[in-house]
């Protein structure tokens, strides 16, 4: 599994209405297969998010989500909320391993 981290910026006097979007296009991201799902918020920088997501591979997220009507519902309801585009990067995890 690799996860991607998107890094958002709000306007923080809009929180409330962006959690509340994010929270109602959750269900998109498990419809396009992802494995995992959370948002968080800094709490020194109440306005910057980030969103984890688990996908069983890169093109699992770029090119399958990226690429269906669920992702265009996505930036529809969250797009708006954006003060400039979601830094977007995915990670391997390299540590802790598991025993077998």
């Amino acid at each position: 599994m690799i996860r991607e981290i998107a890094q958002i910026e709000i306007d923080p006097a809009r929180a409330d209405d962006f959690e509340q979007a994010v929270a109602g296009a959750e269900p998109l991201f498990w419809r396009g297969g992802c494995l995992e799902f959370s948002l968080h918020r800094s709490i020194e920088k109440p306005g910057r998010y980030r969103l984890l997501v688990g996908w069983e591979s890169v093109e699992a997220h770029n090119v399958d989500f990226r690429g269906s009507p669920d992702f265009q519902h996505w930036r529809a309801a969250v797009s708006p909320f954006f003060l400039s585009p979601p830094e977007v990067e995915h990670l391997d995890q390299i540590l802790p391993r598991t025993q077998g």
